[in-house]
Parts: structure tokens; C-alpha cells; sequence
């Protein structure tokens, strides 16, 4: 449970809430208004995933995706991505836990569990066309969009970069010649409050502007018994963001936006869910390594339950969090008579820099710190053209991506005795060339033909972390110098079937690449020689996808149901394994383990009962094995059928969700809407030794909202995590002298969390 003096404090609103729990309502919902109708409800999604010249309707798109409009995100009260992390079937947008606001998403099983900056995202995250390079900086709040699209699958050939497992496309509101202003003030009980606004309109003739401000002061959720705080996790987070149109002709358009933000906040919030006092033999020799209730009590803390039924912790290090982003994203619109088609660049340039302080131990006392930074600079540019001639739509285009990386952490051990600093530098580019046809065979059948040849470059330095060759500041040397390309040709075949006009079958086979990478967290130590393993390098991933989908409107529109399943070989899978080091407290290890097969479905429904309630329902189903074992899984040092019966990390077989929207009519006054979500996901190893394990979740959240007639404002009250469920960030194992058997670095997420919220448009 959480910390009762918070609950004792709001009484009244838990009162309320669980009220309002009676009401059955979605998660991926809708949009609404207030006039509650079948159609508002079942609103058309429109999407951008094959790159057209012109959004597409969802439905008609024979991809694997779930997309929100601006005005649904606004419903589902969706303050970042990771809000999202439950709604959906076979798809975990969590933040790492290891530093805030670092994304470890995971599409279909695949994912990296890493904050290594180095380490390429299986998973992209697109902002109006720009690829974010890193994963650090990833789960920022958001506000005012245009939409969210979720795309499953392998995204390699319009999308590029790396995206094997999946990409994540947001799109920020862009200026129109229209006035219009939206005003949003929301706060819960522990005083996570937000004030946001946006003002658009018509600048001159030709220029349309928008600017987007956004705060955010989070007090803080848990509590430190070590230090007595009851509101450890506090944040305080702010963004502005200015955006223009130019019409620059009658074919031609400019659209600039800009944004520019901050975040501080604590360190982050995790337990040692170590439980056993013991003796352990290491290099050292045998050590006494205490449990880490048996610490909490040696320094006189007796309140701590330490475990999965608590969301108490003691960490005598809050630590802190310093994010800092810029970035400006130019996007080119010219209508051009070839083909009747548009050509569109899209440059973008950003820049991140972020520090922190974490501690890892999660212990009352000092055994592992880590104070980290990472500096990024990256620097883009896509140009295509879509089209078409005759029977065939043609998207084609060029592809340049570059960025610089420092990565620097310090690891402060062995109660401050060990002080060493390491890291690394990388600077990337990549280019990719890519072209996709849809051919229309006849008026049922589209046959799709594609493909991209990216390249890839990277040259990094590396200084080892046991070594103590740098500072926060810098380093002096590097133990480790490389540099190494990489080239695939990723392909796709696809054939759609309209049925009907209310029918679609789809089916492709594609490829994805992963280029290879170096390791930024080189902290193992060769128990042979008791000197740092020397950095490898890992050689490319590459996977082969097959998908068959269906996507149905059936009663006349009022039930819609989209389907797949879907069958993925990944060969020389980039891994960090997460070894426990009675030294240096994990090694981090970066290669390539294993041959795998993955293979699964997907089905999400939507039903509208009456005109007034509507019933939501998805589920998803996942499983893997290895093919073919290349290196040591769980640490035994042996390559053996051990490993090979081992699951594959974050793959959680089941994941579903179902609920109801319910509009009120209350004639001239308004409407009242209601909506609950129930979403479940199974449990699932972490780590690649599957010692770690992320716990089994069921999340309940709802919103009861009041719009009156006129549809001026929406006053709201709403719910999360209403059963005060335990997920974790991530779970990674310590050594047994940093907590006794069983001890870990566990981060958590908050639970059960109420507030208020109200939204004023004009």
C-alpha cells in the first residue's frame, strides 16, 4: 500500500473515486463530444505510418498499429508515453528506472533493457519525423497533440533506423488559420499538479502560429524510510514550444517548430528486495553479506517491510535527475505535377544533455552509487516524394541521420572505499536509401513491393570503468579505440485484399536491421587476470518478419475488429546481459546471444452498444524460444542447454484489457461521461539470466468528466492504478554482499494515484 497519511489526507476524494469506479469504461478509447453520438464515439483515426502525402485512415491501412487522436490522449488523461504502457496488446512503454525519463519500450518481446546511450533502441520514437538517437529523454511529458500511433512489427523500411520491434510516432498540433486557445489544470492527492496551454491562429496571410507551454511539479509519491521523506520521486518539469506555417505559395509550405525544456527532479526511487543474511565466497575471499533488513535495523530503521507488498524504500541517496533538450524540426511540403504527388524534407536538428545521481544499492548505506551524464547532439534529414502513376502509389526517398554521444558515470562502492569513472564517446552516421510501391492488381487487390539499403558508421572510444581514467569532467585516456560499419538491405512483399468495403485481409514478409554497437558501461572485471573484459564490439541484428492481418467493420460500423498474428526470426540477437559483480556491483555485457523465434497475435475490438456506450476489448499473445545459444545467459561461464532453456526477457505471454465509455446525456446541461479500463499483463523475466522477474500487473483506471452544452470546458475527476498494483522499471540482480541473497535493484512505478482535472478549449 501506499503511504496512509496521503490516503488519510484525501479522504473525500477516495470517496469519490470509488463511486466512480462503478462505471465500466475503455482503455484505447475514442474521442468524445458532448453530443455522445455512435459516430463521434467510433471516430476514424487517422495515421501516417506508410508516409503518404496525405494522412490515412486506420483502418484502411494494412499495418499492425493502435492510434490516438490529440482529443482521446486528452481523455485517457495521458501525461507521457508511459501512461500508455498497459492500453495496448503485446506493447510496454516503460521508463527504465535506472535514470528518469529513459525509455525501455518493448514491441512483441523485443526490447533492450539498457541506459547505455550507445545501445541502439529496438523500438524508435519519431516527433514530427525526427528519430530520437538515444533512449534518454524518451518518456517526457506531453501535450497538445495531434496523435499518437503505436506501430507493431518491423518498421525497417520507411521508418529505418534500427526500429525492428516496433515505432512510436507522435505528432505535436500544428498552426492553423483558425483562433483557438486550450487551457489544462489538473492535480491528484500527491500534489502532481500540471498547468498547460496553447494559443494558435492566423499571424498574417500567410503565416499561421502556435505556442504550446507546459508545467508540471510533481511532490513526490513514495516514501523514504531512511530518510524520512514522504515524498521521495519529487519532479518539477517544464517545456515551451513555438511552431509556424508559411505558405510560401499555393504548392508550397514551411512548417517550423521548435521546443525547448527542462526537468529536475530526485534520483530515482527503487528497492533492494534482497532477504537472506549469508556468506559468500569472492575474490576476496569468503564475506559476510547481510540481508537488507539486517542493515535497515543495524542503523536503526524498523518500519521497512522491503518487498513486493510495499512501496516503502530506504535509500540513504535520494539523488537527483537534470534533463535539458532543444530541437527544431523543419518540415518542407511542395505539391509538384509529377505524379501528382508532394515532395517533403524533413530537418531536424536536437540537442540532450542530462546528469544524475542514483542509488543503486537502494540500501541505507553506501555501497553502490552511480553519478552519470550524457551529452547528445544529432542532426537529420529525410527527403521523399510520394505519388502516383496510375495503378501504382510510389513513396520513395533519402535518409541521413548523424549524432555525437558522451556518455560518463562514476560508481562510488564499497561504502565510498571504490571510486572509479569511466565512459565513452561515439560519433554515428547513417544514411538509407528506400522506395515502396503499392500496386492496385484490380480493385480488390494491392500488391506492395519495397525495400531500403541503410549503412551505418560508428567510431567510439572507451575507457573502461574499473580502469579510473576519467572524471565527470572528462576523461584522460580510453583503453579501447574502434571504428565500424555496418550495411543491410531490408525488403518487404505485401498483398492487401479488400473484401468489402467494410473488409481487409493483409499478409507481408519484411526484414529489419539492427546495426551493431559498443559498450559505454564497460564494467566487468576477468576474475583470471582481475582486469576489466576489453570492450567488443556486437556484429548487426537482423529479423525476419511474417504478418497476417484483418481488419473488419461489421454491423454497419458498430463493431470494429483488427486482427494479426505475426511469426519473427531474429538472428544474433544484441543483448546487455546484467550480471551481478561483487566488485563492481553489475557487469554490463554487450553482444550478440542467441538465434531466436517469437511468435504471437494480436486482437483489438471496439462495439458500440447503444448511442450512448461503447465496450473496448484487446488481447495479446506472445511466445519465444531460442533457436541457437552464441554466448553465456546466465553467468555460470558455460554456453549450454541451460541457456538455451532460458525465456526471452520482457516477453509477457499475455497481455488484455477490456472496459466501457457511458455518455450521459443531461439534456440542456451537458453531458456526463464515464469511462473504466481494466488491462493485464502476465509476468516476465527481466534479465537475460531471468533471475529478475517484472511482477504480474492488473491496472484499473477510470474518469467520470462533466462537459456542459455549449462544450466550452470538461471538469473531470479521475483514477489510476486503482488497485494499487507494484510494476517495476526493471529488476536487476546484485551481489549478495550489496543485500544478501536475492538482493537487487528493483525501481518502481507509483501506484495508486487520484486527481482532478479541468480543460478549457475556445
Amino acid at each position: 500500500m501506499g503511504s496512509p497519511s496521503k490516503f488519510k489526507q484525501h479522504s473525500a476524494l477516495l470517496s469519490a473515486c470509488s463511486v466512480a469506479t462503478l462505471w465500466l469504461a475503455s482503455g484505447a478509447t475514442p474521442s468524445f463530444a458532448a453530443e455522445g453520438s455512435v459516430g463521434t464515439l467510433m471516430e476514424e483515426v487517422q495515421v501516417t505510418a506508410r508516409k503518404r502525402a496525405d494522412a490515412e485512415i486506420l483502418q484502411e491501412v494494412p499495418v499492425a498499429a493502435t492510434a490516438y487522436s490529440g482529443d482521446q490522449l486528452e481523455a485517457l488523461h495521458t501525461k507521457d508515453l508511459q501512461s500508455l504502457s498497459f492500453k495496448m496488446p503485446n506493447v510496454q512503454l516503460e521508463d527504465v528506472g535506472t535514470v528518469k525519463n529513459t525509455a525501455n519500450f518493448t514491441v512483441r518481446g523485443l526490447g533492450i533493457n539498457s541506459s547505455i546511450p550507445s545501445i541502439d533502441p529496438t523500438v524508435g520514437v519519431f516527433v514530427d519525423g525526427m528519430y530520437l538517437g538515444v533512449n534518454a529523454g524518451v518518456v517526457t511529458d506531453l501535450f497538445d497533440l495531434e496523435g499518437v500511433e503505436v506501430l507493431r512489427g518491423p518498421q525497417g523500411l520507411l521508418f529505418g533506423r534500427n526500429v525492428t520491434g516496433g515505432a512510436v510516432v507522435i505528432k505535436t498540433a500544428r498552426p492553423t488559420d483558425e483562433f483557438s486557445t486550450r487551457f489544462k489544470i489538473s492535480t491528484t492527492d500527491n500534489l502532481d499538479t500540471v498547468a498547460a496551454g496553447s494559443i494558435n491562429g492566423a499571424i498574417s496571410d500567410t503565416v499561421n502560429g502556435r505556442l504550446t507551454v507546459y508545467y508540471n511539479d510533481d511532490r513526490g509519491w513514495f516514501e523514504n524510510v531512511a530518510t524520512n521523506n514522504d515524498n521521495a520521486g519529487a519532479s518539477d518539469s517544464w517545456f515551451i514550444r513555438p511552431s509556424f506555417s508559411i505558405q510560401l505559395s499555393d504548392t508550397a509550405e514551411l512548417l517550423v517548430r521548435m521546443e525547448h525544456g527542462r526537468m529536475d527532479s530526485d534520483g530515482v526511487v527503487a528497492q533492494n528486495r534482497g532477504y537472506e543474511s549469508t556468506y559468500v565466497q569472492t575474490r576476496e575471499g569468503l564475506q559476510f553479506a547481510p540481508s537488507a533488513p539486517l542493515i535497515a535495523a543495524s542503523i536503526g530503521i524498523d518500519d521497512w517491510d522491503n518487498g513486493r507488498d510495499s512501496f516503502e524504500v530506504a535509500q540513504n541517496e535520494e539523488g537527483y535527475q537534470k534533463d535539458e533538450w532543444s530541437q527544431i524540426i523543419t518540415e518542407f511540403n511542395k505539391d509538384v505535377a509529377f505524379g501528382d504527388g508532394t515532395i517533403t524534407n524533413i530537418l531536424a536538428w536536437r540537442e540532450y544533455e542530462a546528469h544524475g545521481l542514483g542509488d543503486i544499492d537502494s540500501l541505507p548505506v553506501t555501497l553502490f552509487h552511480a553519478d552519470s551524464s550524457v551529452d547528445q547532439s544529432q542532426l537529420s534529414n529525410e527527403l521523399r516524394y510520394s505519388g502516383r502513376f496510375g495503378r501504382t502509389a510510389l513513396t520513395t526517398g533519402v535518409y541521413w541521420f548523424s549524432q555525437d554521444v558522451t556518455y560518463l558515470e562514476n560508481r562510488l562502492l564499497s561504502f565510498g572505499t571504490i571510486d572509479w569513472t569511466g565512459g565513452g564517446e561515439q560519433d554515428h552516421s547513417t544514411y538509407g536509401v528506400f522506395a515502396q510501391a503499392d500496386i492496385d492488381l484490380n480493385e480488390a487487390w494491392v500488391l506492395t513491393l519495397g525495400g531500403r539499403y541503410s549503412s551505418e558508421k560508428k567510431d567510439a572510444k572507451i575507457a573502461s570503468i574499473p580502469l579510473n581514467l576519467c572524471s565527470l569532467d572528462g576523461c584522460a585516456g580510453y583503453d579501447y579505440k574502434d571504428s565500424e560499419s555496418w550495411n543491410a538491405f531490408t525488403p518487404k512483399v505485401g498483398l492487401q485484399w479488400s473484401v468489402s468495403d467494410d473488409t481487409q485481409l493483409y499478409t507481408f514478409w519484411t526484414k529489419g536491421f539492427r546495426s551493431g554497437g559498443y559498450n559505454f558501461r564497460n564494467a566487468g572485471i576477468n576474475p583470471l587476470t582481475e582486469r576489466p573484459y576489453s570492450p567488443q564490439v556486437t556484429d548487426q541484428e537482423e529479423q525476419s518478419s511474417f504478418e497476417i492481418g484483418a481488419k473488419v467493420d461489421w454491423l454497419d460500423g458498430r463493431l470494429r475488429t483488427n486482427m494479426a498474428v505475426f511469426h519473427n526470426t531474429i538472428d544474433d540477437m544484441q543483448r546487455e546481459e546484467n550480471l551481478p559483480d561483487a566488485v563492481t556491483g553489475v557487469a554490463q555485457i554487450i553482444r550478440n546471444t542467441a538465434d531466436a523465434t517469437i511468435r504471437g497475435a494480436e486482437l483489438e475490438a471496439m462495439a458500440a452498444l447503444s448511442e450512448n456506450l461503447l465496450f473496448t476489448f484487446n488481447v495479446g499473445y506472445v511466445d519465444g524460444d531460442y533457436d541457437k545459444v552464441l554466448g553465456d545467459l546466465n553467468g555460470d561461464g558455460l554456453v549450454d542447454s541451460t541457456d538455451l532453456g532460458l525465456e526471452i526477457p520482457r516477453l509477457a505471454p499475455w497481455t488484455y484489457g477490456m472496459g466501457f465509455i457511458h455518455d450521459l446525456q443531461l439534456g440542456a446541461f451537458g453531458t456526463l461521461t464515464s469511462r473504466v479500463n481494466f488491462n493485464h499483463r502476465d509476468e516476465a523475466p527481466y534479465t537475460d539470466d531471468n533471475r529478475g522477474m517484472l511482477s504480474e500487473v492488473d491496472m484499473l483506471d477510470f474518469s467520470i468528466g462533466y462537459t456542459p452544452d455549449n462544450g466550452s470546458y470538461t471538469v473531470s475527476l479521475f483514477g489510476k492504478n486503482m488497485l494499487d498494483e507494484m510494476a517495476e522499471g526493471n529488476n536487476t540482480q546484485l551481489p549478495p554482499v550489496m543485500g544478501g541473497i536475492g538482493a537487487s535493484f528493483t525501481p518502481l512505478n507509483k501506484g495508486r494515484v487520484m486527481g482532478v482535472e479541468f480543460l478549457y478549449e475556445l
